[in-house]
């Protein structure tokens, strides 16, 4: 069983508004540094969202919504604390994650 966390904005919210795209960068570089293979992605409408741990409350089903997605608890903290506007969560899966499902 894997367990994967998550951080969770509008689109608009992170792919405009935020330095996504220089955060994960950064990221890869770091972990390419490190000899770590690469454990989070970014996810246009996941659809994970009815079976994970979160408060549900943030959601507008009138929105698009992006998620980061990773095996790390500690990134996904620290982004929350990097962004700020996100909600946070988690779930399980028996498979790997395939972000293009």
């Amino acid at each position: 069983m894997y367990n994967y966390y998550f951080a969770l904005a509008s689109q608009n919210f992170l792919l405009n508004e935020e330095p996504l795209e220089e955060i994960l960068r950064e990221r890869t570089e770091y972990y390419q540094n490190i000899n770590k293979d690469v454990d989070f992605w970014l996810v246009l409408d996941p659809i994970f969202l009815s079976f994970s741990k979160f408060d549900k409350n943030y959601i507008n089903r009138n929105s698009s919504y992006a998620a980061i997605i990773s095996l790390d608890k500690n990134f996904i903290k620290w982004l929350k604390l990097r962004i700020g506007f996100v909600s946070i969560g988690e779930f399980r899966s028996n498979s790997t994650f395939v972000p293009n499902r």
